[in-house]
């Protein structure tokens, strides 16, 4: 591991055990005022003495929270660190009567602060522990009301599962959106963010152990004559061939990555210099059918000292295997039978869209039918003789169905714009029923008094909080409110719920902006050319299909421009492909320059570039637009750009592009056929001027 990375596992490792540190200081700060403001009940000294080694000891955790990071045990540290706080509180909620006390519910409120916290396998050992001492809570303390611990145990535990559900998926998420923005969307190889990473890695990890790593690098004979040929959507799938074949033939931990056009570079760590001469003949043997290409090889230490050596000495051995072959483009054939051995599924599964919010609208469904189960089996178990027992019933069902609605209805609402209003209403209905259900059992010191506060930090973990933060005041408010005017709480009753909540709220609250902002990175990062800072193949067909939609329910006009430069590959194979990399940066960085903020750039591969570009407006005629481009461009190199308008040449991306394309092609044939007549024009002069200089010209004689 680089030491880029390393620094960012630390960091994460850091940030992680100081939210821990923080959290377990919530029961000791709770327990220190709540000891201070009933000083003259017993044994408030030795409750403030176990609140003030609580937060003393999140302090030294929170200070040493860098060193832990650092070592291979830090996670079993934060673990035993999870264990000191619940039997602090443990301890916390016995000297204040048992789980019916206001200190009863830290145990089961830390282990929902640990949901958020640990990652999964560890929070299942933790919420062990907390199952523990909850039972010696309930076993040692006075009893509390019938049904009292069942409900609380059973709600904190729905709401600790469904938190950390949520952090799973949006693990997950962010796991799959880190490995898309380290791919390349065609080929499903590694891109050259993903290859870098991987290369420093490996390296690193073989200077350490001094074992052998080799790099390949492979060039495709003739690939331009395939996009000139049979277009470019045959060169992608010719491409996808291309990744999918080294993939197969190369062993797991080796790294294959595409660095750009039909460039691709391999690194097989422990692989000796012997061994990459064989590995060498299998790859140009397996690629021979479909896609044969001019291949290059180093090994560390035995070729050179580092990766830029290895580079070099790679590259060198690639030009002589193309000067020493007779190289030929791939026929139709071959082209015909990449396309057929790739199938219809393509390289990658991507990130779905709206994953997230479909599973955060998902959640406080869960919650409410969850939440209703458990009243219900409090109504129909403990309260027979109830008086209000029909009221529970019925408030309890009407949560369940409509919970069960939400839940049904994720998917629709997570595409709808509806979706804020929606679940606001939801939200005020489910603090509502819970709010009533609460006021039927006798207040909010009952056991279903609880369930007004638990769907909070579970609202506020999944959506966003300047939308939600103003319902958890309210239902905090409502809470107060029925704990004021029905049945008798107490004051640091309520307070000890409500301040609970907030903390567990805010955590949750925080632990979620802080994963909006990497999925926005990691998103960006998923959709964005590496090399030009212009959309890649994925980011582009995402934004497209979005516009081409806008446009389409508006009237607005697009169309599609596809640009292909002219004679890139002669500049790399002459200047090498450092030089081609900063022509792509600047033809990139020209086209956001040359078109308006609203248009889309994008670069597919090698030197085929895209935008979509809106010609709404005087002056924005779509060929106008290509003809300005092309004169701009023309200051470094040639371009042929295809044009194609939205609902003219097609109605969806593949009709759009086949047409730009084949226009594309045409321009590039016209060019190519003046290029030929200027050079026998140039040919002809240079023979009339011979002949001029030395009298063999017609009509005169020797």
């Amino acid at each position: 591991m680089n030491g880029d990375s390393l620094g960012t596992v630390q960091r994460s490792r850091r940030q992680s055990l100081r939210a821990s540190a923080a959290y377990g200081a919530v029961p000791g700060v709770l327990a220190a005022a709540y000891a201070i403001g009933t000083w003259s009940s017993a044994g408030r000294g030795p409750m403030l003495s176990v609140a003030a080694a609580l937060v003393l000891f999140a302090a030294f955790g929170w200070a040493m929270a860098g060193r832990i990071a650092r070592t291979r045990w830090w996670i079993w540290i934060q673990v035993a660190a999870s264990a000191v706080s619940l039997a602090g509180s443990a301890v916390l909620g016995l000297l204040d009567g048992g789980v019916g006390g206001p200190l009863g519910t830290f145990i089961p409120l830390s282990v929902v602060l640990m949901a958020i916290a640990l990652p999964p396998r560890m929070f299942v050992v933790s919420a062990g522990l907390g199952v523990v001492a909850y039972t010696v809570l309930l076993v040692s303390g006075d009893p509390p009301p019938a049904g009292y611990p069942l409900v609380h145990a059973l709600g904190f535990a729905s709401v600790a599962v469904l938190s950390l559900r949520h952090s799973a998926v949006l693990a997950s998420l962010r796991r799959r959106l880190a490995d898309s923005s380290r791919t390349d969307p065609l080929t499903g190889c590694l891109n050259r963010r993903g290859f870098d990473e991987r290369v420093a890695a490996e390296l690193a990890e073989a200077e350490s152990t001094g074992a052998p790593v080799t790099l390949v690098l492979l060039d495709l004979d003739h690939f331009k004559q395939v996009n000139d040929t049979y277009g470019h959507r045959a060169g992608d799938e010719l491409l996808a061939w291309t990744g999918k074949e080294l993939r197969a033939e190369l062993r797991a931990h080796d790294v294959v990555g595409r660095q750009g056009g039909d460039e691709f570079v391999m690194l097989m760590p422990g692989m000796d210099a012997a061994g990459a001469v064989t590995v060498v003949e299998r790859l140009r043997e397996r690629l021979r059918a479909c896609a044969p290409g001019s291949l290059g090889h180093a090994t560390l230490t035995a070729d050179a000292p580092d990766y830029a050596g290895l580079l070099l000495v790679a590259d060198q051995r690639l030009y002589q295997d193309k000067a020493a072959r007779v190289r030929r483009a791939p026929t139709a054939e071959a082209v015909a039978g990449a396309r057929s051995l790739m199938g219809p599924s393509g390289p990658m599964r991507a990130v779905e869209a709206r994953e997230r919010r479909r599973h955060s609208i998902a959640d406080p469904g869960w919650m409410s039918i969850t939440q209703t189960c458990v009243a219900l089996v409090y109504a129909l178990v403990f309260v027979s003789d109830h008086a209000h027992r029909a009221g529970m019933v019925a408030l309890s069902a009407w949560g369940f169905l409509t919970g069960l609605a939400v839940v049904a209805g994720a998917g629709w609402m997570s595409r709808s714009r509806l979706a804020r209003p929606f679940m606001l209403a939801f939200a005020v209905s489910s603090f509502v029923c819970c709010g009533a259900i609460a006021v039927l059992d006798g207040g909010v010191d009952q056991p279903l008094g609880i369930g007004m506060l638990l769907p909070i930090p579970l609202l506020m973990l999944g959506m966003r909080p300047e939308v939600m933060a103003p319902v958890a005041v309210a239902a905090g408010g409502l809470y107060v409110l029925a704990g004021v005017f029905v049945g008798d709480p107490g004051g640091w009753y309520i307070a000890i719920q409500v301040l609970g909540t907030a903390a567990a709220a805010t955590a949750c609250a925080m632990q979620g902006r802080s994963a909006a902002r990497q999925r926005r990175l990691l998103t960006k990062l998923s959709r964005v050319d590496a090399l030009t800072d212009v959309l890649n193949r994925r980011g582009f067909a995402e934004r497209f299909a979005a516009e081409t939609a806008y446009a389409r329910r508006t009237g607005r006009d697009v169309a599609l421009l596809v640009l292909d430069l002219d004679g890139f590959k002669r500049l790399n194979d002459a200047h090498g492909h450092a030089a081609g990399d900063e022509l792509l940066r600047w033809v990139a960085a020209t086209l956001r320059a040359g078109t308006h903020p609203h248009d889309i750039v994008g670069r597919l591969g090698g030197d085929e570039f895209v935008i979509l570009l809106s010609t709404d407006g005087a002056g924005d005629d779509p060929f106008a637009v290509a003809a300005g481009l092309r004169a701009t461009l023309a200051a470094r190199t040639g371009v042929s750009i295809g044009v194609a308008v939205l609902g003219v040449a097609g109605d969806d991306f593949d009709d759009l592009y086949a047409i730009a394309d084949a226009r594309l092609y045409h321009e590039k044939q016209l060019v190519r056929q003046q290029q030929k007549q200027q050079a026998r024009r140039y040919a002809g002069s240079g023979r009339r001027g011979n002949r001029l200089a030395t009298g063999d010209h017609p009509g005169r004689h020797p």
